[in-house]
């Protein structure tokens, strides 16, 4: 049986419903982003435990199929950007579309109802993310973000780092920069 939980984006949540799993008995196969594989069906006392044990985490345990469709997405997303070495050379509606075995129409269809912006845009939020991370590692150039994120150019990045930061990425590698060298200071 497969239980689907919201907001599970990190290792760190991961470890955080393995221990409360554990801590309520509940055998477990598997847990993934997003999703634990339990061994046996869980008694209506053990999901409301469950429940309000990962709701102190910040975590929800989700029920309804939208929901779980759409924790799925922003999984495979999230996987994807985060998570992988390298992502995908084709493109990236038929990756999540093969990845969870729906047409991509109804998949963008049901997302933008839901959560009310596309697919294409929550790609684009977490791909800034990523940038914004690699910035602050300091190890890659603007040209080689580009390249690993698969931008077309590094103009192309900076253009669309800006529009949604409100800030190039030299500023806020800058500002990020500075921050960490008056944290230093202390």
């Amino acid at each position: 049986m497969k239980l689907y939980i919201k907001y599970m984006v990190s290792l760190r949540c991961k470890m955080v419903v393995h221990e409360e799993l554990n801590n309520l008995g509940i055998k477990h196969a598997v847990v993934d982003l997003g999703v634990v594989e339990i061994l046996e069906d869980l008694t209506q006392e053990q999901r409301e435990n469950l429940k309000r044990e990962l709701l102190k985490s910040g975590l929800e345990l989700l029920d309804n199929k939208k929901s779980i469709l759409i924790e799925k997405i922003k999984n495979v997303i999230t996987e994807m950007i985060h998570y992988s070495e390298e992502l995908p050379k084709e493109n990236f509606s038929g990756y999540i579309s093969e990845k969870l075995g729906y047409d991509y129409t109804y998949l963008a269809n049901i997302f933008s109802e839901v959560k009310g912006i596309t697919i294409q845009h929550f790609i684009i939020i977490n791909k800034i993310e990523k940038v914004k991370e690699l910035l602050l590692y300091d190890e890659l150039n603007l040209t080689e973000i580009s390249y690993k994120l698969n931008y077309s150019s590094a103009a192309h990045l900076s253009n669309q780092f800006k529009k949604i930061t409100g800030l190039s990425p030299s500023f806020y590698k800058q500002l990020g920069l500075k921050r960490k060298n008056n944290l230093e200071d202390l």
